[in-house]
């Protein structure tokens, strides 16, 4: 898929999410995460229509993810699904939904002077990540370091040892391409990400998603259900509304 055809996909999927947010549109959260007496009535996964109320207990957390972003409701109280006010986080979405290219891309997103980086783009594989990673388009793999100074160097093994590429960063670059010609990956391809020290290994296992249109719940879904749960916190986390919009009942 070219990336001309995937700034078309995500800019229809910006105006859809534009239209979501008007009065009278359909819209549904999902529950990304949980904790306290009453999580188990609401697991990851779970779909709540917007104007759905839910009470919680004292302890009890729950991270729900729609079309406007990501809040979190602690309990004790009664609270309503959908987050108040217009404010929304489609803008987001889209940057960090958007396949591009590694050129230009020399630095990485920063949270706070002391806070771990966090990638800019969900389809980007963290080098120091392990776990299963969804992607939509094997041609476009793009590999990611959170460290930007210096140079460094990692391999891909496959799980045979069959297949294998290495992607270097010079200093000041955290973003990588993929050579899938010499390492291609598919839906089950599994991968060991070895950096300059080889104990420090990380094992990735690929998943494909359909290349559509994703409202934010809808791609959180589809993460959740190929256990991508990686990318369904970075998500989760990129989209967060401010606090005036995460408790209110």
């Amino acid at each position: 898929m070219s990336l001309a055809n995937t700034t078309r996909r995500l800019t229809a999927a910006t105006a859809a999410l534009a239209a979501a947010a008007l009065p009278g549109a359909a819209m549904a959260g999902i529950v990304v995460a949980s904790s306290g007496p009453s999580a188990a009535s609401y697991p990851p996964g779970k779909k709540l229509p917007d104007d759905a109320k839910i009470t919680l207990k004292d302890a009890d957390s729950v991270t729900i993810l729609d079309s406007k972003g990501t809040r979190v409701l602690r309990g004790a109280g009664t609270f309503t699904v959908g987050a108040p006010g217009t404010l929304n986080r489609s803008t987001q979405f889209a940057v960090l939904t958007r396949e591009r290219s590694a050129r230009r891309v020399r630095t990485g997103a920063v949270r706070g002077a002391h806070e771990q980086q966090a990638s800019p783009n969900l389809w980007y594989v963290n080098v120091t990540k392990p776990g299963t990673f969804c992607i939509v388009n094997p041609a476009e793999i793009r590999v990611w370091r959170p460290e930007k100074d210096g140079d460094a160097t990692y391999r891909a093994v496959s799980a045979d040892g069959a297949d294998t590429t290495a992607f270097g960063f010079t200093d000041g670059v955290t973003v990588a391409p993929w050579d899938v010609k010499a390492a291609p990956v598919g839906a089950g391809s599994t991968y060991s990400i070895i950096g300059n020290d080889p104990a420090q290994k990380v094992t990735v296992t690929f998943e494909m998603l359909p290349a559509q249109d994703y409202a934010p719940e809808d791609l959180a879904a589809a993460l959740m259900a190929k256990g991508c749960t990686g990318q369904v916190d970075l998500l989760a986390t990129s989209l967060a509304l401010p606090e005036d919009a995460q408790t209110t009942m």
